[in-house]
């Protein structure tokens, strides 16, 4: 019998010894609901595995709008721990498209021995944490997120790492988002912002930083973050639509390998109903299709 164990008081539940195909999917997505980032503890999963678990709860994007795949799997994502370009910044995925996935997996092949964790953040909670003063206004704000910008520079000058920052931005992608997403689902309320997110609509780019750090900074307190510490063959499932993730860069030059795949989203909707747009780019309908309902 697999047991769910809550493992963080805002955020996160842990299932170990889980066999995943006899676990109902919509078990599965009431628990994700409730906890936001589920933790499949020695789940032992090859890319097969991995597809074929993402896929239960809907169709699978590529791997990135613009960043090359695992070879000869398009629809999974390397997320590689080489020094100079890693992406140590908090953020929800791919919000510079303006369907950005609904769920994310990720999957551990090779981890350090000591750092290399996840932090996964419950934007729900950020959100009922604002004084009301504050929610009213973010209520009304929204917010523009794009991939051309400092989430990809190289964070040393080898040519590996420019390599990938010209790879990044090689397609340049601006959605515009409400800074407060309705989720479809549970129609909790959530502080939809994080890295990707550059400038707020109708403000300039100073009111626009010191507004969305100030908003920001209600995401990362810590009483709103899970920290999973991986185990080769564990595998993360979180909710890409309510919350956000983190890895820190405390590691140096040890050894880490996941891989990621994502469930298509559809568009998100503010207090209003009003649905994000695209202000620059195709859409990205080569890495995701758009979908009514997530």
């Amino acid at each position: 019998m697999t047991e769910i164990r809550r493992i963080g008081g805002r955020i996160g539940a842990e299932l170990s010894g889980a066999d995943l195909d006899a676990i109902p999917t919509e078990s599965l997505l009431d628990a994700l609901h409730r906890h936001k980032a589920l933790v499949f503890r020695g789940a032992h999963l090859d890319d097969a595995g991995q597809l074929r678990f993402a896929r239960r709860f809907g169709e699978l994007t590529r791997a990135h709008p613009t960043v090359p795949s695992v070879d000869g799997q398009p629809d999974i994502l390397p997320v590689s721990g080489e020094e100079g370009i890693r992406s140590n910044v908090w953020h929800t995925d791919v919000t510079f498209v303006v369907t950005p996935p609904a769920l994310s997996t990720l999957r551990a092949l090779t981890v350090p021995p000591r750092g290399g964790h996840t932090l996964i953040s419950n934007a729900a909670t950020a959100y009922t944490d604002l004084p009301e003063p504050l929610r009213e206004l973010a209520d009304r704000l929204w917010a523009v997120h794009t991939n051309d910008y400092d989430y990809a520079l190289p964070r040393t000058n080898t040519g590996k790492a420019a390599e990938y920052r010209e790879t990044f931005t090689s397609r340049r992608y601006q959605s515009a988002h409400p800074v407060v997403r309705v989720h479809p689902v549970t129609g909790e309320r959530g502080l939809f912002i994080g890295g990707f997110a550059q400038k707020l609509v109708g403000l300039s780019g100073t009111e626009s930083r010191d507004i969305l750090r100030l908003l920001q900074a209600y995401v990362t307190r810590p009483e709103n973050v899970l920290r999973v510490e991986w185990n080769v063959g564990d595998l993360v499932l979180f909710d890409n639509r309510i919350t956000q993730h983190y890895a820190p860069d405390d590691y140096g030059d040890l050894p880490r390998e996941l891989r990621r795949v994502t469930v298509a989203g559809d568009l998100p909707a503010g207090v209003t109903g009003e649905t994000s747009y695209a202000v620059e780019g195709d859409g990205a309908a080569h890495y995701t299709p758009v979908l009514v309902d997530a």
